[in-house]
This record gives structure tokens, C-alpha cells and sequence, in this order.
């Protein structure tokens, strides 16, 4: 049962992968153009010579975005699914695409727009080459910071349901999960190595497509693999017996 809900979470993330890269190529690879214009720029300006392309920007905004989109997609399509199989009927009498949607949602908020809130994603000339590997290690921390965090939260939640109700306890989780993210991320140093003549708007709608190409992933992973999962639970699953323990 797990092997055969992990391909239709793999399919479901092959199908969210084509739409986030009909996105990204569209709305996202213009910005990435207009961002090494003015890299280029200003190096011409320092009178730095220019780097070799090794790969041309066609192969990257084709079939190079294609490839990353898509192995991505597929990679996080088996961990979503993996995820499906032991949460739903365990915690929750949510139907397959109650589950789906809620642990889309909850992985959205935990890996993508929290850590997004303090680091967030950057187009090319944005950054210190030197600074690389610790702004890496930073990102990657607030993510598993959050997401442990959220664990936490749901645990918390679940406890504090007996004595006040799901809705209340639910409230009493959330707003100890804000504040204690709200306190790690002020804790943790910021990272503000935007140049001082770099486009605004540039800088603000990068951000934008970036994070519109994570919620079309997660939308459609939830729909596509809710939907996918529904199915195959409800022809396995006898009349009247749960779906999935």
C-alpha cells in the first residue's frame, strides 16, 4: 500500500512540476534576465572581466529549469506521500483529501513561508559569494527549527484538545507556534546584502514569483495526490472499515 500511495505521490509531483515550470519560465526567468543585466553591469563598471558562460541561459531557462522543476517535484511528491501514509487514519477521521490538503498546508507554512519570512529567496547579483555557506547553514536551520516546531505545536494541540476542545486548543497551538518562531527568528542574525542601486521591483517581484511557484507546487500536490489517493483507498478499503491504518 505505501509503495503504490509513494508512485501516485511522485506522479503528483510530475504533474505540479510542469506547472510550476510553465510559471517559472514565464513570470520568473524574465526577472533572472534582468538581474544578471545589472550584474553584468556593475562588474563592467568595476572594470572586472566577464565570466565565462559555461551553460548558455537558454539551456537554463529550458531544459535545465525543466530538469530541476521536475526532479524537485518528484523528490517532494514521494516525501508528501510517505508523510500521507502515516498520518492519515492515525491522527485524524480527515478523508484522503482532508489529509492531503492539511499536511500541503502545514509543510507550506513550515518549510517555505516561514524561513521565507527571515531569509528570504534572492535573484542573482543578491549576496556575498563569501557569505554563501553560513547564509545556507541559517536557512536550513530556521526550516528545521519550524518544522520541529510544528510538531511540537500539533502535539500540543492534541493535548490541550481533551481539556479545552479541538478549535481552542487549536487557537492556544497556533499562537504558541507564532510567538515562538517570532522569538527564534529575531534571536537569529539577519542577512541584508541587497546592493544599494539594486531595482526594488525587481527584488520584489522575484520574491513573488518564487514563492507563487511553491504554492502552485503544494496546491497542486495536495489536489493531484488527494484526489489520486482517495481512488486507491476506496478500493481497497471494505464498506464501513477505515481506509488506511
Amino acid at each position: 500500500m505505501v509503495g503504490n500511495l509513494l508512485l501516485r505521490g511522485m506522479i503528483a509531483g510530475a504533474v505540479a512540476s510542469i506547472l510550476v515550470f510553465a510559471f517559472a519560465h514565464t513570470f520568473g526567468e524574465p526577472l533572472v534576465d534582468q538581474a544578471i543585466a545589472f550584474e553584468e553591469a556593475a562588474a563592467t563598471a568595476a572594470g572586472e572581466a566577464a565570466e565565462p558562460e559555461i551553460v548558455s541561459r537558454a539551456t537554463q531557462a529550458g531544459i535545465g529549469l525543466f530538469t530541476g522543476v521536475m526532479a524537485y517535484g518528484i523528490a517532494v511528491g514521494g516525501l508528501f506521500a510517505l508523510a500521507f501514509a502515516f498520518v492519515h487514519g492515525r491522527f485524524s477521521k480527515l478523508s484522503a483529501r482532508g489529509t492531503a490538503a492539511v499536511i500541503a498546508l502545514a509543510a507550506f507554512v513550515a518549510i517555505i513561508l516561514v524561513p521565507g519570512i527571515k531569509y528570504p529567496a534572492n535573484p542573482p547579483a543578491v549576496g556575498n559569494p563569501d557569505t554563501i555557506g553560513v547564509r545556507t547553514e541559517l536557512f536550513f536551520l530556521m526550516i528545521v527549527v519550524s518544522v520541529g516546531a510544528l510538531v511540537a505545536a500539533v502535539a500540543f494541540a492534541r493535548n490541550l484538545a481533551v481539556r479545552f476542545g479541538i478549535w481552542n486548543g487549536s487557537i492556544i497551538a497556533g499562537i504558541a507556534y507564532i510567538v515562538f518562531i517570532g522569538a527564534v527568528q529575531y534571536l537569529l542574525p539577519p542577512i541584508n546584502e541587497v546592493p544599494e542601486n539594486y531595482s526594488a521591483a525587481v527584488l520584489w517581484s522575484f520574491r513573488t514569483t518564487s514563492l507563487g511557484m511553491h504554492v502552485i507546487l503544494w496546491s497542486v500536490l495536495a489536489v493531484v495526490f488527494g484526489f489520486l489517493a482517495e481512488k486507491r483507498l476506496e478500493t481497497r478499503s471494505p464498506v464501513g472499515r477505515p481506509a488506511f491504518r
